[in-house]
């Protein structure tokens, strides 16, 4: 199964290397992963996609990653409300003829063109990983120069209350 896991971390030299190499040997295969900088100085987040097939083999990954030196916090968001997004870059054969149709197709994506050249043309595209997938499958046929995906970053909604909490919120 595909779980989603988040990992708070002192921002130090090092510290992505010690993660992955726990994932690693413990043979979990790293599907997608994003680092970057949080809200808090000195701090980053982490978001793993990765393939764990038993429970306990995914209690176990947790519990040892929230051992680790520079590790502050760690989440399993698998199960929870989230916002999950992933960014590609597609550089698109493009003749100058072929880039009204292309742009049209491409239109519900919302994709933005960031590049253009005589026979090429880049866009960028945000979304689930589904959406990513679609985009490229759409644009495939007129010839991929070259992709780039940033991989998975993610984490959960706040809490929203249900209409009867806010009524009785207003008594």
């Amino acid at each position: 199964m595909r779980r989603v896991i988040t990992v708070t971390v002192i921002n130090q030299s090092g510290v992505l290397n010690r993660v992955t190499g726990l994932l690693m040997k413990r043979q979990f295969n790293i599907e997608s992963i994003t680092v970057g900088h949080t809200e808090q100085p000195g701090r980053s987040k982490m978001t793993f996609i990765v393939n764990i097939d038993d429970e306990r083999k995914t209690e176990q990954l947790l519990k040892q990653l929230q051992k680790q030196i520079d590790v502050i916090k760690v989440h399993d968001i698998t199960d929870k409300a989230i916002v999950m997004r992933e960014l590609a870059l597609v550089k698109v054969m493009s003749p100058p003829h072929a880039r009204s149709e292309i742009n049209s197709v491409i239109e519900p994506f919302r994709a933005t063109v960031i590049d253009s050249g005589k026979n090429v043309v880049t866009y960028q595209v945000v979304g689930s990983s589904e959406k990513i997938e679609a985009f490229i499958d759409l644009v495939k046929p007129y010839g991929i120069k070259e992709l780039s995906r940033t991989g998975v970053t993610a984490f959960t909604r706040e809490n929203q209350k249900t209409p009867s909490q806010q009524l009785s919120i207003l008594k």
